[in-house]
């Protein structure tokens, strides 16, 4: 290892690491503030005398085309991102997320202009996810060709977490936006504040990333004459169809842990174990603070034992702890907090997952291998996950931990696939 390789991070490493991560962190909040506030947008921007469940089912499809919008988002900012430079994606991205943020908190609603005001919320919405497609894996290429190749464990854990803490802070501000107004407040008005802030932080974000350098690695790429010719998703999957497979398997034991565990418990452990809500809130705010110290800790470990050895060691870890968060909630259902804290934590595997991408794809089509793998793995079992899980359980108690434990199989072969090699990243 040379001692560029092994070098520590240095200043400019670290600042461009938490300007990355910050970016991050107010990017997802922008694309996941929409979920809680779904109930006051299905009253607002449908029509009032449609049945409830139809005003929230359709206020549902609509945040759900937002996950439908980023793979084609992510395809087509990776283009550009491997042809022209990851510092121009990374700044569009987050452009892209708050202007449509900060035009949802000023949108007219089915009162004011009807059947328009639906419709504008959908193209909105799908911006967002055009957004957040690129966003992801473009953070995680961006800050990874910054930092020595020895540290892009710890990068990827810290943007990963970055990105899981935009989930807690829009949980907290849609919890002190409903402790603060009353519920006719929030209806009338109140709920359009997180969604104006997260325009405003969003725009300052790109204010901030201004001040990024392009990434070393793209610079000695293009001083070389080596960038990708013609369409570099073509170059992907014409020679790294396996790479695009196993990357596909890891996403999909990151969305089991991200959706399942961080986002469905709550409601299921409500309903299967009669948790109390605010209890389940609590709960889950720990969890995912965990989460968030989780991705950290398993990119250090990525960092010192390789990336594979990591994902099969956390997929069991999570596999394990999700049984016992189900399994604890019944026996005793007073250790739930304990248990879903134990949880959260194991989750933050899902931190070392674009560190093992990462390394799959050579530099000049990276953006646009993972981009293509992250997203449309993404898509597929994000959208599927929750029905599966949702179907399943009316009839098998136990159906989200065996969701989760396949999902952890998957995740376990795909890490074998790729090995315990760490290829050259520059």
């Amino acid at each position: 290892m040379t001692n560029a390789e092994s070098r520590t991070l240095s200043r400019g490493d670290l600042r461009t690491l938490a300007l990355a991560a910050l970016g991050g962190a107010l990017e997802f909040y922008d694309f996941i503030i929409f979920v809680f506030f779904a109930a006051v947008i299905a009253q607002l921007f449908f029509p009032p005398d449609s049945p409830e469940w139809l005003r929230q089912l359709q206020a549902f499809g609509i945040f759900a085309a937002g996950y439908l919008a980023r793979p084609l988002g992510g395809l087509v900012m990776a283009h550009f991102g491997d042809r022209g430079g990851r510092k121009r994606m990374f700044m569009l991205s987050v452009l892209l997320m708050a202007v449509p943020t900060l035009l949802m908190g000023l949108l007219p609603t089915w009162a004011d202009i009807g059947l328009a005001a639906p419709l504008l919320l959908l193209v909105l919405r799908l911006l967002q996810g055009a957004a957040v497609g690129g966003e992801v894996p473009g953070a995680w290429v961006f800050v990874s060709e910054h930092v020595p190749s020895s540290r892009i464990g710890f990068a990827c854990g810290t943007l990963t977490a970055g990105l899981t803490l935009g989930i807690l802070l829009g949980s907290l501000v849609a919890s002190g936006i409903n402790a603060t107004w009353s519920k006719d407040e929030v209806l009338a008005w109140a709920w359009r504040i997180p969604f104006v802030l997260g325009g405003v932080f969003g725009l300052l974000a790109v204010w901030l990333r201004r001040y990024l350098a392009e990434t070393p690695v793209f610079e000695e790429l293009r001083r070389r004459r080596a960038l990708v010719e013609g369409l570099p998703l073509r170059r992907v999957l014409a020679g790294h169809r396996r790479e695009v497979v196993t990357s596909m398997g890891l996403t999909w034991m990151l969305t089991a842990g991200i959706v399942v565990v961080i986002l469905m418990t709550p409601t299921l452990a409500q309903n299967l174990f009669a948790i109390a809500p605010a209890e389940a809130a609590r709960a889950n705010s720990l969890a995912t603070l965990l989460l968030i110290v989780g991705c950290i800790a398993y990119g250090l470990a990525a960092d010192g034992f390789g990336p594979a050895r990591v994902l099969v060691v956390g997929a069991i870890v999570l596999a394990a702890s999700t049984a016992l968060l189900y399994l604890g909630a019944r026996a005793s259902p007073e250790n739930f907090a304990l248990h879903y804290a134990i949880a959260g934590f194991a989750v933050g595997v899902v931190g070392v997952v674009p560190t093992a991408m990462v390394h799959a794809f050579p530099p000049p089509i990276r953006f646009s291998g993972i981009a293509f793998a992250y997203n449309v793995a993404y898509a597929i079992s994000g959208g599927l996950t929750p029905l599966i899980v949702a179907g399943w359980i009316r009839h098998e108690p136990n159906a989200a931990v065996y969701t989760v434990a396949v999902a952890c199989v998957a995740g376990i072969l795909a890490a074998a696939a790729q090995g315990i090699r760490v290829p050259a990243t520059s």
